[in-house]
């Protein structure tokens, strides 16, 4: 178990380095042994001076070996931390968070292992927020430019249909919502605390982006197209849907009666965050 501060966007104290560093994907598994050493490789050939974090959730195909395996051939790039059981997407992705605040990195990327979000759009999603000053950069496939390819029509229908839905409840001017491609700046994230965030599937993305929002940062949307995965087995279940139906409207109804800015606004004067890390990953950076 590990400890450190976050006090005003400064890192205080922690195991890493004093030296800001940059721009890291996090990349959450389970059972994707077909695409993750693509996935990295794609990441890595962009030399564009990426990191990847790889939050594997205990597949039980070898998806976490076969990340270790080529942990040497990028050495301090590459990093795994491996979770017992499947836990969840939006748990993954706030241990990837924390991870990354701690490390003291300023662009924290989402991006599936599936090849559906294209490695090469990471730098559109840099460039909105590093030199166009947005706090947040979406890959949307509903804005102009934006499509998807190889989706069957009941999955067109169930992610525009809650895109509208999403925004008809909440107000929320973002026409993507539940995508999970995003690039987050540091500031965006340390501002947030992450520990109430409380969705796991669809309805985490959405309340992510829903904080953000509601925390005054700056959101932009990025056209992408995204690809429906060709190889692997697709996480989307019915469960998950209806967490995103149902997760909209509590979103919304947490928003207008129970204070919803300050519950969900990090207190940055002196936090002590408290977080399970491995000893392997935060070793592997200094």
């Amino acid at each position: 178990m590990f400890y450190y501060f976050v006090k005003s966007r400064i890192l205080v104290f922690n195991r890493f380095d004093s030296v800001q560093l940059s721009k890291i994907v996090i990349i959450p598994t389970y059972n994707e042994k077909e695409n993750v050493s693509q996935i990295i490789t794609s990441v890595f050939n962009l030399n564009a001076s990426y990191h990847i974090l790889i939050i594997d959730d205990g597949s039980p195909d070898g998806t976490a070996e076969i990340v270790k395996s080529l942990i040497s051939r990028y050495p301090n790039q590459l990093y795994l931390e491996e979770r017992t059981g499947k836990l969840g997407l939006g748990t993954a992705y706030i241990h990837g968070f924390k991870w990354a605040l701690a490390a003291g990195y300023e662009y924290i990327f989402e991006m599936d292992a599936d090849f559906s979000h294209n490695p090469n759009d990471l730098e559109n999603l840099y460039n909105a927020c590093k030199y166009s000053k947005a706090d947040v950069a979406i890959g949307s496939r509903y804005v102009p430019g934006g499509k998807i390819e190889n989706w069957p029509f009941d999955r067109h229908f169930y992610s525009k249909g809650g895109a509208l839905f999403t925004k008809i409840i909440t107000w929320m001017p973002i026409n993507d919502p539940t995508a999970g491609f995003v690039c987050y700046t540091n500031r965006v994230l340390e501002s947030i605390n992450l520990d109430n965030i409380n969705f796991v599937g669809y309805a985490f993305q959405i309340e992510m982006k829903f904080a953000c929002w509601k925390l005054g940062f700056k959101i932009t949307e990025v056209p992408i197209t995204f690809i429906d995965r060709r190889v692997g087995i697709s996480k989307m279940s019915k469960g998950i849907i209806k967490e995103g139906v149902l997760g909209v409207i509590e979103i919304q109804l947490q928003s207008m009666f129970k204070k919803y800015s300050k519950r969900i606004k990090a207190d940055n004067s002196a936090k002590l965050i408290k977080a399970d890390f491995s000893k392997e990953s935060f070793s592997k950076t200094k």
